[in-house]
């Protein structure tokens, strides 16, 4: 009894480190992307006469695009497991091919939208698609193959009654989910509007008014992934990773039960609560949000 239980919470534990990785490559990649929320202030810049050379991608939000990539690489490696692979070397296969697939699209959907952009004279950058192309790529086979992973332990070991490709659709569309809420405030809300005062809000006006300049020379994605590494990152992946943790662990313990029901409607309800306590803490000590506004009663 006491062996199971210990290999129990040492397979949780790993769930929740593959998980942690995978939300903090996930909204890395999505950073280095410019997907989901900052995405639309990158879009309209070139309107505002504002040129960029931030790669723009926005395949999709990244909950469906981060579910596709996960269940093209479950879908490849249960093909591979009834082909009597290795499951290491099919799950590796399976998330190279996925994130191969994933990074076609990116870069139909980079190009694409810089063509339809030519009307505002927005370059199509060749080496910015040639040398962050390649880390867009990096970044999703390593939260493919986490993602996968953590489907194959499920189904494989713990017995769920879920296929592979199905759980790692699930994960793939949480981690997006969590990328999307958590991590893209530390890069639309900080990096790209640098100039004005955090959480003051944008006003219209200044919308894709991006901040152009990095530490050295003109801001790329590059340089945006530096800045997101930072914080927003391992906040998502910490994020994904308790997310895994704390909902697996009631029934690890007690297995399917009434007390593990219980027990995780109490964690969610500790969670909200603390929540709640550090927000009105950083209140307290920033202060209410504020606008600066000039004569004309636009925002400075």
């Amino acid at each position: 009894m006491v062996l199971d239980l210990t290999m129990s919470m040492a397979i949780l534990a790993l769930l929740g480190a593959l998980a942690t990785i995978a939300g903090c490559l996930e909204d890395l990649e999505s950073d280095v992307g410019s997907q989901s929320n900052p995405n639309s202030q990158v879009q309209l810049a070139p309107q505002m006469n504002f040129l960029h050379r931030i790669f723009n991608k926005a395949i999709s939000g990244e909950p469906i695009s981060n579910g596709l990539s996960a269940v093209t690489g479950g879908v490849i490696t249960s093909v591979l497991l009834s082909a009597k692979f290795y499951p290491l070397t099919a799950i590796v296969i399976g998330s190279f091919i996925a994130a191969v697939i994933y990074g076609i699209f990116a870069t139909t959907a980079f190009a694409g939208r810089v063509a339809s952009q030519t009307r505002f004279k927005q370059p199509l950058y060749m080496d910015i698609m040639r040398y962050t192309t390649p880390s867009i790529i990096g970044h999703n086979f390593i939260v493919t193959f986490c993602l996968v992973a953590i489907a194959y332990i499920q189904y494989a070991i713990l017995g769920y009654p879920f296929t592979i490709p199905f759980l790692a659709l699930i994960w793939g569309i949480s981690v997006g989910a969590i990328g999307s809420s958590v991590g893209d405030v530390h890069y639309g809300g900080e990096r790209e509007f640098q100039n004005r005062e955090f959480g003051c809000g944008l006003n219209t006006a200044l919308s894709g008014r991006i901040v152009r300049r990095a530490e050295s020379g003109l801001r790329n994605s590059i340089d945006n992934v530096w800045f997101c590494a930072k914080f927003g990152g391992p906040a998502t992946g910490i994020g994904l990773g308790l997310t895994v943790f704390f909902s697996s662990w009631p029934t690890t313990i007690w297995g399917y039960t009434w007390t593990a029901i219980i027990v995780g409607f109490v964690i969610v309800a500790v969670m909200a609560i603390l929540n709640r306590l550090v927000e009105i803490q950083v209140k307290n000590a920033y202060g209410p949000y504020k606008e600066e506004k000039t004569e004309k009663g636009v925002e400075a």
